[in-house]
């Protein structure tokens, strides 16, 4: 719905008062003061009746037309009904103004003066389509935008929700074989893994967390790693924590890479497998040595796949892959 009021109070007695003027219907020279202050206020109420019907029109013939339907059309049946209802109040005012001032009868001035009335009824019938398509564009944008952010939330949801069955599975394993063989060890582990799993329950559906508390998590994540895999890997973190703590990072992004470097590639006890944490002005930048398995990995396609998708939703920007000299590296962008 369009506020009008400034409209309707500036326009209304403007029209009244020009249009008779404009048409030769009311000449100054003519009537004494009171004369035209009541022609005035005559033909203001005039353009009030007009105004206040065109207003009804337009808005019962907009309900008839569907959402998307043809707006030439529209405008094209809103003109033509809102012309005819102004030019038949025109000449009905005209006429009685004619009675009323005892102004010589002339079809002439009539019709001009219901002439200037349409022209103002179409006019004001199109600047008011402008206004109204405006408005109906604005709301429309709004609602696509807020879609979009729902639809992007419930993406970035199903994304994040993916993570916890992937740990999950492999960590229970690994605690299952320490609960048998290692009894001390497990129970380490678990507190360990309770401290990991807290992570996530806290920070699943947070779109950014300090990097300083995502690499905090690492070395949690990470002691699990080693019990996992006998201490055949070796992470380095060149990081310093003073500027860790002024970027964001998405929760759990560079776990993704971590377990993506363990799950394809080899390692052993006399060669194991190096994972490489830094940043500069660009990126975070996580790397690790290329040693690709001789059999085929299954996989589930979750880990890049999931943490491109979930930058490109967060801050539309999307993650850096390179493989050269040797080394794997994936690029994090910065978000400070």
């Amino acid at each position: 719905m369009i506020r009008d009021t400034y409209l309707r109070a500036f326009f209304i007695p403007a029209l009244g008062m020009l249009i008779p003027v404009i048409s030769g219907l009311v000449s100054y020279s003519r009537f004494s003061f009171q004369v035209i202050l009541g022609a005035n206020l005559y033909f203001i109420a005039t353009s009030l009746i007009i105004w206040s019907g065109c207003n009804w029109i337009h808005g019962t013939l907009r309900r008839q037309y569907r959402a998307g339907a043809n707006p030439f059309a529209k405008i094209l049946s809103l003109c033509m009904v809102s012309a005819l209802y102004g030019a038949s109040v025109g000449v009905l005012a005209a006429l009685g103004w004619v009675k009323l001032s005892n102004t010589p009868f002339s079809w002439q001035l009539i019709t001009r003066f219901a002439v200037v009335c349409v022209f103002a009824v179409i006019l004001f019938t199109l600047i008011y389509e402008i206004l109204y398509l405006s408005k109906e564009r604005e709301l429309d944008t709004k609602i696509v935008h807020q879609l979009d952010r729902e639809r992007s939330q419930a993406e970035l949801t199903a994304l994040s929700n993916e993570l916890d069955p992937h740990f999950v599975f492999n960590a229970l394993n690994t605690l299952s074989h320490l609960i048998l063989n290692d009894p001390p060890t497990a129970h380490t582990f678990n507190s360990r893994l309770a401290k990991v799993y807290r992570y996530f329950l806290l920070n699943r559906d947070r779109e950014l967390i300090s990097l300083h508390d995502e690499l905090e998590f690492i070395e949690h994540y990470f002691y699990l790693l080693r019990i996992r895999h006998d201490n055949k890997l070796r992470l380095e973190n060149h990081i310093e924590s003073g500027r860790a703590g002024k970027i964001m990072v998405l929760p759990c992004a560079i776990q993704i890479l971590v377990e993506n470097a363990i799950k394809h590639n080899e390692f052993s006890d006399t060669s194991p497998l190096h994972i490489r944490i830094s940043l500069n002005d660009q990126a975070i930048r996580v790397a690790n040595s290329i040693r690709p398995k001789p059999f085929l990995v299954e996989s589930t396609k979750i880990g890049l796949r999931n943490l491109s998708s979930r930058y490109k939703l967060v801050c539309s920007r999307d993650i850096g892959i390179e493989a050269a000299g040797g080394e794997f590296v994936v690029k994090l962008p910065l978000i400070q």
